[in-house]
């Protein structure tokens, strides 16, 4: 089934409705509004201040938006309470951050960073843990010999792939991403992306990215959302807003005329 049939029948896994967030007199983000449907990729993009990040972070429950409702399988999260928040982060949902150090222990070895989210969702078999984290190592190109290792002994890319193997064990059915390509080296950069690309299809996870990088949602995204100054000024499909922008702001992005 291809990704538009499956929008056609399937409901959405996650619908946001008005979503607003101030800080003050300033507007982070502006009744927003979007459906995400099973094994579908969201990329938000825009310059610096443009609301993406706010936007994700209302999303992720890292921040409370002042307005809207945010529908995961059709339960308003926002009404969840703090345990069930808890469990949701725990499980169905996962958040990668730009800086994996904000997603790992870095005093925690590889398996170990693994192995506790397992154990926060039930998992108590010390073997069965170990080997699923050994798994996940080999799945995101890490030497499973190295298993015992820190975090701080990695480089930043190899914390990169140990942060999604981190969030990715428990089969979470949505995703958060904040520039997980950013501030890597290019090289570093290309491989890191293929392997997503190749997660993201064999896994059939539903995915809401922030970059500041077209590159990246072009290879990633189905579909796009633009931003500019807390607000939605374009969506569509990826390669349609891309190559055929319609709004000046977006024309711009796509031009390089703006610094992202």
């Amino acid at each position: 089934m291809t990704l538009m049939q499956n929008a056609i029948t399937a409901a959405p896994l996650l619908s946001v409705h008005g979503l607003t967030k101030r800080y003050g007199p300033r507007i982070g983000c502006a009744d927003v509004g979007f459906d995400l449907y099973p094994g579908e990729v969201l990329g938000i993009v825009g310059e610096s201040g443009s609301g993406k990040s706010t936007l994700l972070s209302c999303l992720a429950g890292h921040q409370r938006p002042d307005q809207g409702r945010i529908l995961f399988d059709g339960a308003d999260v926002l009404g969840y309470s703090e345990a069930e928040r808890r469990r949701l982060l725990r499980g169905d949902w996962a958040y990668v951050h730009q800086n994996p150090r904000d997603g790992l222990r870095m005093g925690v070895s590889a398996g170990g960073n693994i192995g506790e989210r397992l154990m926060a969702v039930g998992a108590r078999n010390y073997a069965a843990i170990r080997k699923s984290a050994t798994d996940w190592l080999g799945r995101v190109e890490i030497a499973t010999d190295r298993i015992d290792d820190r975090p701080s002994a990695f480089s930043g890319g190899m914390q990169q792939r140990l942060q999604i193997a981190r969030n990715l064990v428990t089969g979470p059915r949505l995703v958060f991403m904040d520039e997980p390509t950013g501030g890597l080296d290019v090289s570093v950069q290309a491989r890191l992306l293929d392997l997503l690309r190749g997660l993201v299809r064999d896994l059939g996870l539903s995915v809401v990215i922030v970059t500041h990088d077209l590159a990246v949602v072009r290879l990633l995204a189905d579909r796009l959302m633009v931003m500019k100054s807390g607000r939605v000024v374009e969506c569509g499909l990826t390669d349609q807003v891309l190559d055929d922008p319609q709004h000046a702001y977006t024309q711009l992005l796509v031009s390089s005329v703006l610094q992202v």
